[in-house]
């Protein structure tokens, strides 16, 4: 079971990736285009060139989660913008508000107590 908590890191990638990649496409994404160890317990979010799916790649310790979830209508119209990077970072919070089609960017939570490190 993959939980969200504050401390949870969460990378969200800017580009569309190709959807016909499994586990170790996205995990090799992972590691190459978000320059993060994708055994690193964090979240890797991904969408599809038409915005209208995710894939969320996560690792337990045990072995990879990948779950997918695709839109019957409609698409993702708010995403992480990249002008600068390749990918974003986001809190659990708004990958909640992310995935159930609203924004991130304006989604509100309190201030975190302490510096995650």
């Amino acid at each position: 079971m993959i939980q969200l908590t504050a401390q949870t890191r969460i990378f969200v990638a800017v580009a569309p990736a190709d959807f016909r990649r499994g586990i170790d496409g996205l995990a090799k994404l992972a590691r190459e285009e978000l320059d993060c160890d994708p055994f690193c317990g964090a979240l890797f979010v991904f969408r599809n060139r038409r915005r209208t799916a995710v894939k969320i790649l996560a690792y337990d310790g045990q072995g990879f989660w990948l779950c997918q979830k695709r839109l019957s209508s409609g698409r993702f119209r708010h995403w992480i913008n990249g002008e600068t990077t390749s990918h974003g970072t986001l809190e659990g919070h708004e990958l909640s508000v992310l995935l159930r089609g609203g924004d991130p960017n304006v989604a509100k939570g309190s201030p975190p107590w302490r510096a995650l490190q």
